[in-house]
C-alpha cells in the first residue's frame, strides 16, 4: 500500500484487523490508565482477555507489515491511521485526507500520549457519522469513531458524549456491566489531557 505524503514504513491494510478479538484492548487500554486512575484496566473491561490482546498485538505492532486503518468521510476530510512499527519507536500516526489534494497531512501522533493537533467533537462526529461508501476503509460508524477517539482534544464535551462512546464500546462487542466504566476512563483521560494543552488548535477549525 502506497500513501502519498507518508512515504515510511511496509504499509498494509489493516481494517479487518478491528473484527479480531484484542483489538480494542491494544486500541484504548492505554488511554485508560492515565491519570492515576485507581482501578487497573483490564482487556476485560472490552468483553476480551490478555491471550486475545497478546495474540492480536503480534499482527498490530508487526515491524514488517504497518496496518493502515481508513477513515474517508463523504465530504470533507477524512483520517488515516498508521500504526508506525519501527522497531524502538513504536507508535501510532493520524493522517489528514484532504479532498482533491494528493497527499496526506500528518496532524498528530500517539506515543503513549498524543502529540499535535487534533479534532474537536463536532469534527469527530462528522468524520466518524459520514462514510465514503465509495472510498475503500472503514464503513461502521462505531469502528469509526473508536479510531478517531485519540485524536479527541477539546476541553469541554457535550452532555451526549459518555452515551455515544458507551453505544460504539457495545457496538463492538463491550460487555454492557463494563461499557460505562471504560468509557469513563477514557472520557477523563481525553478531557484532562486537553486542559493541558493549551496552544492546541484543530487542522479543521482554521484557528
Amino acid at each position: 500500500m502506497l500513501i502519498k505524503g507518508y512515504d515510511v514504513g511496509p504499509l498494509v491494510a489493516g481494517e479487518s484487523l478491528s473484527a479480531r478479538p484484542g483489538f480494542w484492548s491494544n486500541c484504548l487500554l492505554s488511554m485508560c490508565s492515565a491519570g492515576g486512575c485507581a482501578e487497573r484496566p483490564v482487556p476485560e473491561w472490552f468483553g476480551e482477555d490478555g491471550a486475545d490482546a497478546d495474540a492480536l498485538s503480534e499482527a498490530l505492532f508487526d515491524p514488517e507489515r504497518w496496518p493502515v486503518f481508513r477513515v474517508p468521510a463523504e465530504d470533507g476530510p477524512g483520517v488515516v491511521v498508521v500504526y508506525r512499527n519501527l522497531d524502538g519507536d513504536y507508535g501510532t500516526d493520524y493522517l489528514l485526507a484532504h479532498p482533491g489534494r494528493s497527499c496526506v497531512e500528518q496532524i498528530a501522533s500517539w506515543d503513549g500520549d498524543s502529540s499535535g493537533t487534533g479534532l474537536t467533537w463536532r469534527e469527530l462526529i462528522r468524520i466518524a457519522d459520514s462514510p465514503s461508501l465509495a472510498a475503500e476503509g472503514v464503513q461502521d460508524t462505531a469502528i469509526r469513531f473508536l479510531l478517531l477517539l485519540p485524536l479527541l482534544t477539546a476541553p469541554d464535551l457535550p452532555e451526549t458524549a459518555s452515551t455515544r462512546l458507551i453505544a460504539a464500546l457495545a457496538a463492538v462487542g463491550t460487555p454492557q456491566n463494563t461499557a460505562s466504566i471504560a468509557a469513563e476512563h477514557l472520557l477523563a483521560h481525553l478531557t484532562r489531557r486537553s486542559r493541558h494543552d493549551p496552544t492546541w488548535a484543530s487542522p479543521l477549525s482554521g484557528s
